[in-house]
């Protein structure tokens, strides 16, 4: 089978496709590729960027959807079902080893890019919004990073979980329309003293959760947009540095700092991707869920589609396919 191999951490021009053996496993599922979700995370692997980095040479990748082909007894999959999976590596390949406690059907009907989109991305959103951010129905929300994958997700899991309002923060002007487009009901460009704007779109109020997947320069104005007895839960540093917060404004103010890390500490286990596929399936069966896949690249270009998440320019959710 074709894999796209790690050789190096020197970032996606690292890369190289390889013919290797197919995986071979009596208790997983053997899955034929159909659809690859490009991550973040991913990104971080091949520049070395993360805690838990694989043993080089690797083939990396979390996020697939497919057919299986093969399956154990009794492990209530059989060739010819449809799945997507979150994996712990091995992703970028024409064939991946899947536990099958750990793949999700994918409904008739759902084609395989909208499947793998709905996995790393929307399943890290539900985990931020609902569980650690413990979002009530009723209250407001400002989405940071707002035009990216886990940006859009996390629009459509707040307003599928019934927010009142639900505000999109993005960097610039071209990203108005992709998150007005994912569901936002208002959109603030994150320029000095955005919080003012926001203070009006919230009559005063501020909002009640922030989810921030950026970090960086904007996290200091970010909390003084937080309503009284308001959370914000971060889910990364997409800007690059690690922002640090003097403990006094939470006490002063009666807020909260959260962390929402689901494939760290939270490693999403099988009961915790069984609970939120389900949950996730049927936000998506009601129409609140649509996965924003503004690019699509042959498995040929996958290293491409990486150089673009590097550039910052994929606007929602970039997938490969293998046809």
């Amino acid at each position: 089978m074709r894999a796209y191999e790690l050789g190096s951490f020197g970032g996606p021009d690292a890369l190289t496709m390889v013919e290797l053996r197919e995986p071979e496993t009596v208790n997983s599922l053997i899955v034929e590729v159909r659809a690859i979700g490009v991550n973040f995370p991913d990104l971080l692997t091949t520049k070395g960027q993360l805690q838990d980095l694989p043993e080089l040479p690797a083939v990396i990748g979390r996020e697939i959807a497919g057919i299986v082909s093969s399956a154990p007894t009794m492990s209530g999959w059989k060739a010819g079902d449809r799945v997507a999976a979150y994996v712990s590596g091995g992703g970028y390949a024409e064939r991946v080893a899947v536990s099958p406690s750990g793949a999700l059907p994918v409904a008739d009907g759902t084609d395989f890019a909208t499947a793998a989109a709905l996995i790393v991305n929307y399943h890290t959103a539900h985990f931020a919004v609902g569980h650690r951010g413990k979002l009530r129905a009723g209250e407001s929300v400002l989405v940071l990073g707002a035009a990216g994958g886990i940006g859009t997700a996390a629009l459509q899991i707040a307003k599928a979980l019934r927010a009142r309002t639900v505000i999109a923060g993005v960097a610039d002007d071209d990203q108005v329309s992709v998150a007005l487009a994912a569901g936002a009901d208002h959109v603030v460009i994150l320029r000095p003293g955005f919080s003012a704007e926001l203070a009006t779109m919230t009559e005063g109020l501020g909002s009640d959760l922030i989810v921030d997947p950026l970090g960086g320069d904007v996290f200091d104005e970010v909390l003084r947009c937080l309503a009284p007895e308001g959370r914000i839960v971060v889910m990364g540093f997409a800007a690059g540095t690690i922002p640090s917060v003097k403990v006094n404004r939470l006490l002063m103010r009666n807020i909260e700092v959260v962390g929402a890390a689901w494939g760290g500490p939270a490693k999403p286990d099988a009961p915790m991707m069984a609970e939120q596929g389900a949950a996730i399936a049927k936000m998506y069966s009601e129409g609140h869920l649509r996965p924003q896949i503004a690019d699509r690249f042959p498995f040929e270009r996958l290293p491409d589609a990486l150089r673009l998440l590097e550039r910052g320019q994929v606007r929602g959710k970039a997938i490969v396919e293998i046809s």
